[in-house]
């Protein structure tokens, strides 16, 4: 997660834009949630701090989704993309939100990356949100993959091909 926001903060940066991505750590040692958040504007960022109203959602494990804490953080209309193996039924309680789902984890494992599923998703958030140019996120995947990088320049075009919108 923490590389996703870094590689999609280059794509950004690749549009002329200026991104701020930093991350928060959970106490525990390996397993432990993380969250990482992405600003990007036009010019310089000088605010910094957590995001605690996001316009744009990406949940890497469906399981951590929790639909109140949602509702609590981000207005109606915003978006979820949510990378998840179950059918987008599972879902319906985020009634009034804009939600995009990826099987990241079934793409990752066609592409023999394992559990990695970033790259996935990235792609799919370029194609949900439209903020990001594939060409410039794909660039960005290739410089910055830390190893297999042509599987994960993959990954990111088929997270873009086989996002799913559930209109709810």
């Amino acid at each position: 997660m923490v590389i996703a926001s870094q590689m999609l903060g280059m794509a950004f940066f690749r549009m002329d834009m200026y991104p701020q991505c930093y991350s928060l750590f959970g106490g525990e040692r390996r397993g432990a949630p993380v969250v990482s958040f992405l600003r990007v504007g036009k010019e310089k960022i000088l605010l910094k701090c957590e995001i605690k109203h996001p316009n744009v959602l990406i949940v890497f494990d469906a399981s951590l989704l929790e639909p109140s804490d949602v509702r609590s953080s981000m207005p109606p209309g915003s978006r979820i993309l949510v990378s998840s193996r179950t059918p987008p039924e599972a879902l319906s309680e985020l009634t009034g939100y804009e939600v995009g789902i990826v099987d990241a984890q079934a793409i990752a494992e066609g592409l023999d990356l394992g559990h990695v599923i970033n790259t996935a998703i990235l792609g799919a958030y370029s194609r949900f949100t439209g903020n990001v140019r594939l060409e410039d996120l794909l660039e960005a995947v290739h410089e910055m993959a830390p190893q297999r990088q042509e599987a994960n320049v993959e990954a990111a075009r088929q997270g873009y091909e086989k996002l799913a919108f559930f209109d709810n």
